[in-house]
Parts: structure tokens; C-alpha cells; sequence
């Protein structure tokens, strides 16, 4: 980086816009161009953009695992598996035990198109049901106050040996436990990201305050001190930051809302992105972005001018 010519500065002003906050010129030590600048703008969108994917994911995982635990939680499944000549009472039996049963709400059979449904991702589509052993399933729903699913599972074996209760306790454990999981990796992307900004940030101060070192020398000789110097630097880079981040928020919004909605995306992005109010949130990246800057730049620019005398 070029040094700055001192035969050129004017010391009047520049001592003027140092110890005056409201002058334009406070800032006037830090060079306008350069790596540095550039260095604090590209960091920033870079970060800023990541952050607006990490908090997608963060927010996406927190309601899926919020409604799989909801939905789930309040539906069991009786399938009744029994041989030709008993399914018939068996099923009528069950659906009799699950009406008198206290804390159910609703039983249904599902019908041979339902039972298609499920089966058509493994078989395809027009699977032959009559034609297959495929268990009778009935899809309970519970009340408010739920139910006694040991005491049904008994009455169940004991009135309907072939009828076997699944609360999806198996499976929707580990499902709601991997939701969580990821939140959490999003929440820990999302501060790896603004401690790397603050880390960028840092060395971009200490670059340009070790190239501005002849200026900041004559400062002290016309009387200014190290707070008053550094709030030089850290004016400059705070608002740096702040325009960066808020281009890579832009650049991160714009790339959510071109994701593919959830009925194209599949099970697997369902709900990735930001509903209603939540596409508010990303607007407090370039805020962060700028607290960062302003503290990263502020401990940078103290620390390197009590070490240089």
C-alpha cells in the first residue's frame, strides 16, 4: 500500500476532525482504498451471506422438529395382521375396543387406496393390495388428555392377537432428535461465522494502522491521544462492515427466495428458508456485522497502539 504523503496532510484539519465527532473528517487517517478496504467489504458480504443460509437452516430445523413432534405425538397406528379367516373379526373387534377405549378422539380404517399410497415409494404406483398380505391398518387419533397405550396394547392382545399398537415412539425420536441437532449445528455456524468476521475484520485494522504508522505519529506529536486515533479507524471499518454484510444479506435473501418450493424440493428441503415474519431476522445481520466491526476494530486499534510508542 502507498504511504501517505505527510508534506500533504493538513494537520489543522485533520486535528480538527479528530477531536470535533461531528466533522466529517474523523475518519481522515484511514485510507479510503485499498486491500484493506476491500478486504473488510468482501469478508463481510461473505460472512453475511453464509450467516443468512446458517439461519435458514437454524429456523427451518427448529419447526420441522416442532411439528413432527406435535403431529406424531398425537397419532398411533393399530395394524392387525392376521390370517384370511380371522382378519374380519379381528378388525371389527379392534375398531370395538378402540371406541370404548378413554382419550381416543378418532379411529379410522384406512382404506386399500390409502394403504397404496404408502406402499407406492417402495412398489410404485398401482400396487395390487388385495393381491399382497398387507396388514389392516387403523389410524387413531387421541384427545387432549391422551391415553393409556401399555393398558391398550394388553387389552389388544388379549381381545385381538393379531392387532399390534405403534405409537412411531421409534421412529419419531430420532427424526425430532436430528431436527434439534441440526438447529443446534446452525446456531454454532452461525457464531463460527461472526467470529470469523470479527477475526477478518482484525487483521484488516492492524494492516491498516501498521501502514499508517508515520500519521499516527505526528498525531501524538500535535497532542492527540490513542481513544481519539482509534476511533478513527474503527468509524472507518464499522461502516465497512456494515455495507458489506448488508450486500451479502441482500445476495443470501434473494438466494432463499429462489430456492425450490417444498412440493418440488421434496421431503428432504421441506421448509427450508424463512415464513412470514421469520424473513425479518436476516435483517439484523448487517446490525451484528457492524457490533462486530466496531468491537473487533475498537480492541485491534487500542491494543496495537499501546504496543507502538
Amino acid at each position: 500500500m502507498k504511504r501517505p504523503d505527510l508534506k500533504s496532510l493538513d494537520f489543522a484539519a485533520l486535528w480538527r476532525g479528530l477531536t470535533r465527532p461531528d466533522v466529517a473528517g474523523t475518519d481522515r487517517v484511514v485510507p479510503p482504498t485499498g486491500f484493506t478496504a476491500q478486504l473488510t467489504l468482501f469478508s463481510a458480504a461473505a460472512m453475511a451471506f453464509l450467516a443468512v443460509f446458517a439461519l435458514a437452516l437454524a429456523l427451518a430445523t427448529g419447526r420441522l422438529a416442532e411439528r413432527w413432534s406435535t403431529e406424531l405425538a398425537q397419532t398411533v397406528t393399530v395394524r392387525i395382521s392376521a390370517p384370511p379367516d380371522q382378519i374380519d373379526d379381528q378388525t371389527v373387534t379392534v375398531m370395538e375396543v378402540l371406541k370404548t377405549t378413554p382419550g381416543i378422539a378418532q379411529s379410522k380404517l384406512l382404506p386399500d387406496t390409502d394403504v397404496e399410497k404408502l406402499l407406492e415409494p417402495w412398489f410404485g404406483p398401482d400396487v395390487p393390495v388385495e393381491a399382497l398380505p398387507v396388514p389392516r391398518l387403523v389410524e387413531v387419533t387421541e384427545a387432549a388428555e391422551g391415553f393409556d397405550a401399555e393398558a391398550l396394547r394388553l387389552r389388544l392382545q388379549g381381545e385381538a392377537p393379531g392387532a399390534v399398537l405403534d405409537d412411531h415412539t421409534r421412529w419419531r425420536e430420532p427424526l425430532v432428535s436430528a431436527a434439534n441437532r441440526l438447529r443446534v449445528l446452525g446456531l454454532i455456524s452461525l457464531l463460527l461465522i461472526g467470529a470469523t468476521a470479527g477475526a477478518m475484520i482484525t487483521l484488516a485494522a492492524k494492516a491498516s494502522l501498521a501502514a499508517n504508522g508515520q500519521v499516527i505519529k505526528v498525531l501524538r506529536l500535535i497532542g492527540a491521544r490513542d481513544i481519539t486515533i482509534a476511533t478513527a479507524f474503527v468509524r472507518r471499518f464499522t461502516r465497512r462492515a456494515a455495507i458489506g454484510a448488508a450486500a451479502g444479506t441482500v445476495l443470501g435473501m434473494g438466494a432463499i427466495w429462489l430456492l425450490p418450493a417444498a412440493d418440488e424440493a421434496g421431503a428432504f428441503l421441506t421448509g427450508l428458508g424463512f415464513q412470514g415474519w421469520g424473513w425479518l431476522w436476516p435483517l439484523l445481520i448487517p446490525l451484528a456485522s457492524a457490533v462486530i466491526g466496531f468491537v473487533a476494530t475498537r480492541w485491534a486499534s487500542l491494543k496495537m497502539l499501546r504496543e507502538v510508542r
